[in-house]
């Protein structure tokens, strides 16, 4: 499986903040062949901090989206460092000077990939983790005739004012390493990194989680040890001022707030009419199952809309459980199951 990926360029385009993004572009990677009828398609967008490759568990022979059978594609999310991001950006468009980008601008972007360069006819399924799962709320909104089904893993329709919450705690403590000046990081935050992650653990896994010491499943001899090898780390990976873009678009992510639906996230879940499946964490601290609960009255033209979470104690992590032996088994059976339901 490769892990190559192709760029698009989406041209010089202007956001709904009113900006216009030089040649903005979408890294993305496929999997499979697209059939005679263009219509064999899954769309798979990442989620914060992730990239292409951290994705590809879920591809595969007998995986839940097998390419022997799917036309997969992983369009990357702005800001993760491969599609126009600020470490990537031209000199026309500096980290201090990168403009804020919605996930409405993300999917209309990812809807020109699909129609206008990839000649896709209609999706079989657009489905995501995080912020994925919050793209894929925004594509079921945007372009409802466009598909058949829609799964939401551990995301909601907009960001809630608890989720919000949570987020300012990660940004407080990237921004407050020395290397946060004027806006921007100059260099990179490895105090800000580390402060990140330990706030991120707190709410990443849950309550259940850390008293019956889950992390021993995860290889780890203590807590500390989990602390450090799982999290203080864990941003390292991405470019801080990336990071930032992508807490951004997702603090502000709201279905409603397309001029068409005016703000009103009812107009907006009502325009949706692909089967849906909403997979919260029982225990996700920040994307509650509430959140999804309170969605799904709300999704009254879909051709079917259920509500299913994720039985687990491994909390926001449980809807990405490559690593988690029972959540993954439980998963790819709801995805595969999801995938076998006529459209």
């Amino acid at each position: 499986m490769t892990t190559a990926y192709q760029l698009f360029d989406a041209g010089d385009t202007l956001l709904a903040c009113g900006r216009v993004f030089p040649s903005l572009q979408i890294a993305y990677t496929t999997y499979g062949t697209l059939n005679a009828a263009r219509d064999n398609v899954i769309v798979f967008p990442t989620s914060f901090g992730a990239q292409h490759p951290d994705l590809e568990w879920l591809i595969g022979a007998g995986a839940p989206f097998d390419p022997a059978r799917w036309f997969i594609v992983i369009p990357n999310l702005f800001g993760n460092g491969l599609s126009s991001s600020p470490s990537n950006s031209t000199p026309r468009l500096s980290p201090a000077d990168y403009p804020f980008v919605s996930y409405h601008d993300a999917i209309h972007a990812q809807h020109r990939l699909m129609v206008e360069h990839l000649g896709v006819r209609r999706i079989a399924l657009v489905y995501g983790w995080s912020m994925g799962g919050m793209q894929a709320y925004h594509w079921a909104v945007l372009y409802p005739d466009l598909m058949d089904r829609v799964a939401v893993v551990c995301g909601s329709a907009r960001c809630s004012p608890y989720n919000h919450v949570f987020l300012e705690g990660a940004r407080a403590a990237l921004t407050a390493d020395p290397a946060f000046r004027d806006g921007h990081f100059v260099a990179p935050p490895e105090r800000g990194y580390r402060a990140m992650g330990r706030v991120y653990a707190g709410w990443a896994m849950s309550h259940g989680f850390y008293r019956d010491e889950l992390w021993r499943e995860a290889g780890y001899a203590s807590l500390e040890a989990f602390l450090v090898g799982a999290w203080d780390a864990n941003f390292t990976r991405r470019n801080a001022n990336d990071l930032l873009a992508q807490l951004a678009t997702w603090q502000r992510g709201d279905v409603g707030a397309a001029p068409q639906f005016g703000g009103d996230l009812a107009r907006a879940l009502a325009a949706v009419r692909a089967h849906v499946l909403l997979m919260p964490g029982e225990t996700d601290s920040y994307f509650q199952v509430d959140d999804n609960r309170h969605e799904l009255p709300l999704l009254v033209n879909a051709r079917s809309a259920e509500l299913r979470p994720i039985p687990s104690l491994w909390g926001h992590r449980a809807g990405n459980p490559e690593k988690i032996p029972r959540d993954r088994a439980w998963l790819e059976a709801a995805i595969k199951g999801f995938l076998d339901r006529p459209a």
